[in-house]
């Protein structure tokens, strides 16, 4: 099987499981009036993203590697010194980047202020301050991650010297 198909039963499986659950989905919004608002709105998006934002991150990612310096200093098992181990600063900026950016596109409504009457009637309740929440909460994020640079700096000069 694996020489006709490429790969093995359990990929055969998963694949199988993975077409039954995207049918279900399919009929199951098959009779929902905005099916075809979603499946725009879903394919704009995904649109949006190649064409637009991917580019924008790239862009964004590649400047970071080029301002980021990757520490570097000869590890304990390379006798000659060709083995590096790197501390990579970038991962501590990217990673909260990440997650930042993931809250703003799920909040993007709430944090632009849209859709306060759309809130109200599903909750009785008002809207909370979602922009200043989600500043604080990427604050923290990286906060944390520059806490766990800083940390992960100090034992790296520490073994170094020891």
């Amino acid at each position: 099987m694996r020489a006709t198909y490429g790969a093995g039963p359990r990929h055969v499986l998963v694949l199988l499981l993975c077409f039954v659950v995207t049918g279900w989905v399919v009929l199951r919004l098959a009779g929902e009036a905005t099916a075809w608002r979603m499946l725009l709105w879903f394919l704009g998006a995904v649109i949006f993203h190649d064409l637009v934002l991917f580019p924008v991150y790239a862009a964004v990612d590649r400047a970071l590697r080029g301002v980021t310096r990757t520490a570097r200093r000869p590890a304990a098992s390379g006798g000659d010194g060709s083995e590096r181990v790197r501390l990579a600063v970038l991962n501590h900026v990217r990673a909260p980047a990440l997650a930042a950016g993931l809250l703003f596109l799920v909040f993007l409504p709430g944090l632009l202020g849209w859709g306060a009457e759309t809130y109200r009637a599903a909750t009785a309740q008002e809207r909370m301050p979602y922009l200043l929440r989600w500043l604080a909460v990427s604050g923290v994020l990286f906060l944390v991650s520059a806490v766990a640079l800083v940390i992960r700096w100090l034992r790296w000069r520490t073994s170094e010297r020891g």
